[in-house]
C-alpha cells in the first residue's frame, strides 16, 4: 500500500516552491515600502510612548556607562528593569539624533520592517513568492504588531532577532550547516538580552526542526546543535558575566533582582516569576494577583477579552492549517520541508502559545505580538501546501474551513470592539460566500480558482486588516498599551505623577497625542499601595509643573532630584533633560538606593531635591518598611517641605534640621 507521498505527483504535489524563472523583487519592495508607511506615519503622535524606557534611552544618549547597563538615570543609581539591548539601539539614535520622539520611536518602525522581511525570506526560500507575501502581510496587520512596533518597548527587538532566528534556522536545516545554526544561537542569545527567557520560547522548535529535519546524520545534528547552543551562551553571557563581574560600587542596581544581580533578575522576576508568580521582587508577581492584565488562565486565554484582539484573528486558520499539513506529511520522508516548516512555526506558537496561556505571573497583552510571526507563517505555508491539495475535496474544505472560521472570528472580535459594525458584516458574508466557492473542484474553477482563493483571504482578513490599520491612527502611551482604534495608556494608577485608568485592566479610552509625560504610572507587579511620602502626592503630570521643570533644570548636582517610583522619575527626566533618581527602581520596593546610600549621596552634595509622592510606590511599597519608606521619613523629619507648583518639594542642599 503505498502512502500519501508515494503516491502521483497529482495527487500528491511536491510541497517545495519550483525555483523562480525570473526573480522579482517588485512585490516584496511594496509590501515593505507598505509596512514602513504604516509603522513610521504621524508616529510622534504618540510622544516618547513609554517614558520609562524614553528616559533610559535619554540617559544611555547622556552618559556611556548608563548606556552600556541599561541605566534609568544618567548618574547611574539604577537601570531598568530589563536587559539593555533595546535601550542600546534607542540610546544609540538618540545620541546620534537627539532625544526626540521619532529617534526613539522610530527604531522599533524599521524592526518591524526588518521581521516582515526575515519572515517574508524565510516562507519564501521553501514555499515562494505568494507563500512569503502572505505570511509577511499577516504579520505586518497584526494589531499588536502595529502596535508594538510603533512603540519603545523591548518586544520590538525582541521579535526581530527571533524572526531573524528562525530565517537562520531554516537556512541551516536547508544544507545542515552549523554555521548558520550558531548564527541562530548568537541571535537568540541578544534575545536574552533583550528579554531575557522569553527569547528561549521558541528554543524547543528551533532545535526540533533541525533534529528531525536537517539532512545529515545523527550525530552530526547533535554535534550541531551542541555548537549552537555554546554559540548562545557566549552571546549571552558576555553580559550576563561583566555585570557579574563588574563592582557593584561603581555600576547602577540591576532593577527587579533581591540582591543587585543581573542573573536572579532572569531567574526571579524575569523568569519564574513570570511563569509561576511570587518569585523575585514586588514586580514579578505574587501568587497569580497580576493574572487580570492578561485574562484568567487557562487554554481560552488568547481568545479572551485582554488578548483576543491583539493577536487572535488569524489564530484558528493557523491552528487548522497546522493540523492539516502535518496529518497530509504525516508519512512523508524525515526532510519533508512542509512538515518541517509546521514543526519550526508551529512549535514556535505552541509553546508560546501554551506558556501565555498558563503562566501564573505578571503577563501583559502586549506580549502576544511575540506569536505574530509563527502564526502569519502558519497561514502562509499552510494555505500554499493546501492550494496544492484542491484537486482533493478534503483540501479544499480544509482551505474553507481556514478562511470561513477567520471570518467568522473576526465577526465575533469586531462584535467585541463595537467598531464598524458595516465592515463585520461584510466580511463575514463575504468569507463565508468565498469558502463556499473554495468548495468547487479545480477543474471547473479553472483560471477563477486563484481569484477565489485572494477574494476569499482578502475578504476574511478584511477586519483584522482593518483593526490593525486604525491602531496606528492613534496615540499610545502609558506602560500597557493596547490596539484598536481608541488609545489605551492602561495601568494601575499611582498617587502622583500618572494621569491614566484606574484598576488592573488597560480600557480602550483616547489620549491626547503626544501627552507622554502624563501616562498612568502602571505597575508591572503588585499594586500600588497609596502611600505618597511625606506631605501628599504631586498632582497632574510632571510636565505640566513648570515651576518643578525649571527647578530641576536649574541644578547643577549629579542628580537634580529623587523621587519615589521609576514612571514619576522617567517623566521629570524627558521633561528638564536632568537625572532623577527613582527611589525604589519601578514600583518603589528595589532596595535602591539605601537609607544610608541616600544620607551619603545628600552629605556628598549629589542631590538637589527630594520630590514628595511620586508614581508607583509612593512612600515605597509596604509604607516606612522598605527602603524608598524609610528615606521618605527620614527627609520628612530632618528636611523643611515647600509647594512648588502643586507639588511638596525638599531642598536637600539646605542643612538639615536636628
Amino acid at each position: 500500500m503505498t502512502t500519501l507521498m508515494e503516491r502521483p505527483a497529482a495527487a500528491a504535489p511536491r510541497h517545495e516552491a519550483p525555483a523562480p524563472r525570473k526573480r522579482r523583487r517588485w512585490p516584496v519592495l511594496v509590501l515593505l515600502a507598505a509596512t514602513a508607511v504604516l509603522y513610521l506615519w504621524d508616529l510622534s503622535a504618540s510622544g516618547y510612548g513609554n517614558s520609562f524606557y524614553a528616559a533610559a534611552a535619554q540617559a544611555g544618549s547622556q552618559s556611556w556607562k548608563a548606556w552600556l547597563f541599561g541605566s534609568l538615570d544618567a548618574g547611574n543609581a539604577i537601570t531598568v528593569d530589563k536587559p539593555p539591548a533595546a535601550m542600546w539601539v534607542m540610546g544609540l539614535s538618540a545620541r546620534i539624533f537627539g532625544v526626540n520622539s521619532w529617534s526613539i520611536l522610530a527604531p522599533q518602525a524599521l524592526m518591524g520592517v526588518a521581521s516582515v522581511w526575515f519572515l517574508y525570506a524565510a516562507v519564501k526560500r521553501w514555499f515562494g513568492t505568494a507563500a512569503g507575501l502572505t505570511a509577511g502581510a499577516a504579520l505586518a496587520l497584526t494589531p499588536v504588531a502595529v502596535l508594538m512596533f510603533r512603540y519603545d518597548n523591548p518586544d520590538a527587538l525582541l521579535v526581530l532577532l527571533m524572526t531573524a532566528g528562525a530565517y537562520t534556522t531554516v537556512r541551516a536545516v536547508e544544507k545542515a550547516s552549523w554555521k548558520w545554526l550558531a548564527l541562530t544561537g548568537v541571535l537568540l542569545g541578544f534575545g536574552f538580552l533583550t528579554k531575557m527567557m522569553q527569547a528561549f520560547l521558541v528554543l524547543p522548535a528551533f532545535a526540533l526542526v533541525y533534529l528531525v529535519a536537517a539532512p545529515t546524520g545523527l550525530g552530526k545534528r547533535i554535534r550541531d546543535l551542541l555548537v549552537a547552543g555554546l554559540a548562545l551562551v557566549v552571546s549571552a553571557g558576555w553580559y550576563v558575566l561583566l555585570v557579574e563581574l563588574w563592582p557593584a560600587s561603581s555600576r547602577p542596581y540591576i532593577a527587579g533582582s533581591t540582591n543587585n544581580s543581573l542573573w536572579e533578575l532572569a531567574l526571579g522576576y524575569n523568569g519564574l516569576g513570570r511563569i509561576l508568580g511570587g518569585s523575585g521582587n514586588g514586580g514579578g508577581g505574587g501568587g497569580g494577583q497580576n493574572t487580570s492584565f492578561g485574562g484568567a488562565t487557562g487554554i481560552g486565554r488568547l481568545f479572551g477579552e485582554s488578548m483576543g484582539l491583539e493577536i487572535s484573528w488569524l489564530l484558528p486558520a493557523a491552528l487548522i492549517a497546522l493540523v492539516a499539513v502535518l496529518a497530509a506529511t504525516w508519512t512523508a520522508p524525515r526532510t519533508d520541508r512542509a512538515r518541517a516548516s509546521m514543526l519550526l512555526w508551529g512549535g514556535w506558537v505552541l509553546v508560546t502559545g501554551i506558556t501565555f496561556s498558563y503562566m501564573s505571573g505578571t503577563i501583559h497583552p502586549y506580549y502576544t505580538v511575540a506569536l505574530a510571526p509563527g502564526i502569519a507563517a502558519l497561514v502562509g505555508i499552510g494555505g500554499r501546501v493546501l492550494w496544492l491539495y484542491r484537486s482533493r475535496l478534503w483540501g479544499r474544505a480544509v482551505l474553507a474551513a481556514m478562511v470561513l472560521t477567520t471570518a467568522v472570528w473576526g465577526w465575533v472580535l469586531l462584535g467585541r470592539a463595537d467598531w464598524l459594525p458595516v465592515l463585520r458584516w461584510a466580511s463575514l458574508a463575504l468569507g463565508a460566500v468565498f469558502a463556499v466557492a473554495l468548495l468547487v473542484p479545480a477543474s471547473r474553477l479553472r483560471r477563477w480558482g486563484t481569484v477565489a482563493l485572494v477574494a476569499a483571504i482578502l475578504s476574511a482578513g478584511a477586519g483584522g486588516a482593518a483593526y490593525a490599520a486604525a491602531t496606528a491612527t492613534v496615540a499610545h502611551t502609558g506602560s500597557i498599551p493596547t490596539s484598536g482604534p481608541s488609545s489605551a495608556a492602561g495601568g494601575m494608577g499611582g498617587g502622583g505623577f500618572g494621569r491614566g485608568t484606574q484598576g488592573g485592566a488597560p480600557s480602550r479610552t483616547g489620549t491626547p497625542p503626544g501627552s507622554s509625560s502624563t501616562t498612568s504610572s502602571t505597575t508591572d507587579g503588585a499594586a500600588n499601595d497609596g502611600g505618597g511620602g511625606p506631605g501628599g502626592g504631586m498632582g497632574g503630570g510632571a510636565s505640566s509643573n513648570t515651576e518643578l521643570n525649571a527647578l530641576l533644570e536649574a541644578s547643577t548636582t549629579k542628580w537634580s532630584a529623587a523621587v519615589s517610583g521609576a514612571t514619576s522619575a522617567a517623566d521629570l527626566e524627558l521633561a528638564t533633560g536632568t537625572s532623577v533618581i527613582a527611589l525604589g527602581g519601578w514600583n518603589g520596593s528595589d532596595a535602591s538606593p539605601t537609607l544610608e546610600q541616600f544620607q551619603a549621596y545628600v552629605a556628598a552634595g549629589q542631590i538637589h531635591y527630594y520630590i514628595s509622592g511620586g508614581g508607583m510606590g509612593g512612600g515605597g511599597m509596604g509604607g516606612t518598611t522598605t527602603e524608598s519608606g524609610k528615606i521618605a521619613s527620614w527627609v520628612a523629619e530632618h528636611y523643611t517641605a515647600t509647594t512648588v507648583g502643586s507639588t511638596t518639594v525638599y531642598d536637600l542642599t539646605q542643612t538639615a534640621t536636628s
